[in-house]
């Protein structure tokens, strides 16, 4: 589990809806967020800090407050970073966002801290009663004054200020939206609606809304209904964005079209309930598995401040491919490093064995990268590069080759991965994408792949999965058996843990069918 279930029954709910008012804004002594503004580095920058990482309280509004702060492992008091807030959601605590849960590190700050690696700075406010009622302002006041306790004593980039929270906490982004809107770069919503109040709500600020088609504690309704705040705001152009079928166990992320320069709106529906962390083909909530951190990354990411950082990252190393099959292949690499930190990869791909031109074909925030819909019996060639936060690019790296297998006899399938998350200690692979690559129906489907040494498999879905030594079985189920000629499935999916540090992934991918 990712949290508590007793997040409120529906008569609070409806208690809840209710306008709060806006409370003292932070002094113009603090730098506001602009979409265009450079880094501006705040009075922090160059102290030696007096604040450390964990639980720390101080006076607000005339009560004492408690917060959770988390600095990156290795600071540098010259350089500006994010500053990153996560609100618990009713009945949760600071503790739950910064530990992670039952998930651990993998959901710290709804899993934005893992993706981060120690390029910013993260607070988890703590609520009074457990909750973000935000009466007379002072939830709002509490922000205001944790930025200035935090800019004054830490090196932030003031143009580069978050926050994202579940539920109540979700309301709470929604109200630093509405009235700090100058404040925060951009915004995060889980499955939130209107609960701490909304002073203002007039001015353009970037925002993320996601929410579940089946929550039966905030409506969806709810959930759209303050990210059409910031459709109107932002200048996009109205529409009702595409979401996925009741049934469907999926995700659909639509970015609004039109808006302002800077002030773009993201709507991520899901077939689910009440939950920050759903997992595509299944009903678990799982902060290891689920698609909605990287999601908020990347439109987190999208900021990247102004800086003077002009040195590019090294060349990644140690490019090598794994597990091709006709219609796919896995790449992986050595990480780069960077003077400030690697903010991602570009996988770029050129045709045949010599000549060609090199383009992208993904990006990536690990060191692997699996590489799908490629053509039977064609010759393909990979390079990775490493972008910084800057947007420095690195040299490329050295050149792999790949020549896929060949399809399309009768009977034949692919099993095609996906790495859809990894970190230090495992990973997760969904979708396990299985084709039928022949030209008549296939009623069955057997996969089989290679885990590394020392890896295990810790957990497995819509399949029936062997393990002997390290070779993996799985089995098609009666409900994703059957596949008409150029059909896929994409409802398998594992999880495995490895060695700390080691960045291997399953190889050998081999389908067959009755």
């Amino acid at each position: 589990m990712l949290r508590g279930r007793s997040i409120f029954a529906a008569v609070t709910v409806a208690a809840l809806l209710v306008t709060a008012t806006g409370g003292t804004a932070l002094s113009s002594s603090a730098t506001p967020s602009r979409g265009a503004s450079a880094a501006a580095a705040t009075q922090g920058c160059g102290k030696t800090p007096t604040l450390r990482s964990g639980t720390q309280s101080m006076q607000s509004g005339g009560r004492t407050r408690s917060f959770i702060l988390r600095i990156p492992d290795v600071y540098n008091n010259n350089n500006p970073y994010r500053l990153i807030f996560g609100f618990h959601w009713r009945g949760g605590t600071a503790n739950d966002v910064d530990s992670g849960g039952s998930s651990g590190f993998t959901w710290s700050y709804y899993g934005l801290r893992q993706l981060a690696n120690n390029t910013a700075i993260f607070v988890a406010p703590q609520g009074l009663n457990n909750g973000w009622a935000n009466s007379g302002g002072e939830d709002l006041t509490f922000v205001d004054d944790l930025i200035r306790l935090i800019e004054a004593d830490l090196c932030v980039d003031t143009t580069q200020r978050f926050a994202g929270g579940f539920s109540y906490g979700g309301g709470m982004s929604y109200a630093l939206a509405c009235a700090r809107a100058t404040v925060f770069r951009a915004v995060a919503v889980y499955s939130g609606a209107q609960l701490s109040g909304c002073g203002g709500g007039t001015q353009p600020i970037a925002y993320i809304g996601l929410h579940g088609l089946r929550d039966d504690v905030l409506n969806i309704s709810l959930g759209r209904s303050l990210r059409d705040t910031f459709v109107r705001n932002n200048g996009c152009t109205p529409q009702n964005p595409p979401e996925p079928a009741q049934g469907s166990l999926s995700h659909i992320v639509t970015a609004y079209s039109g808006c302002r320069s800077g002030y773009p709106v993201v709507w991520a529906a899901f077939d689910g309930g009440h939950t920050p962390g759903p997992v595509d083909g299944s009903t678990a909530d799982d902060g290891a598995r689920t698609w909605t951190k990287a999601v908020v990354w990347n439109f987190f990411n999208q900021f990247q401040g102004g800086t003077n950082d002009t040195t590019p990252p090294t060349a990644p190393t140690g490019l090598a491919a794994s597990g091709t099959t006709a219609g796919g292949t896995n790449l992986s690499w050595t990480a780069s490093t960077d003077d400030v930190g690697v903010s991602g990869y570009d996988i770029l791909r050129a045709p045949g064995a010599t000549g060609g031109t090199f383009t992208q074909a993904g990006t990536s925030a690990t060191t692997s990268f699996s590489d799908t819909g490629l053509t039977p019996s064609t010759t393909y060639r990979y390079q990775v590069r490493a972008r910084d936060a800057a947007g420095n690019l690195s040299p490329v790296s050295g050149t792999v080759q790949v020549t896929t297998s060949g399809g399309g006899t009768t009977g034949a399938c692919t099993a095609t991965p996906t790495v859809q998350t990894q970190w230090g200690t495992g990973y997760v692979i969904q979708p396990l994408t299985i084709t039928n690559t022949s030209t008549s129906t296939i009623t069955g489907w057997t996969v089989t792949f290679t885990l590394p040494a020392g890896h295990t498999l810790t957990g497995s879905w819509n399949a029936t999965v062997t393990t002997s030594g390290q070779t993996v079985t799985a089995r098609s189920m009666s409900f994703n058996g059957t596949l008409a000629p150029g059909a896929a499935t994409t409802s398998l999916g594992f999880q495995a843990g490895r060695p700390g540090g080691d960045t291997a992934l399953p190889s050998g991918y081999a389908c067959t069918s009755p």
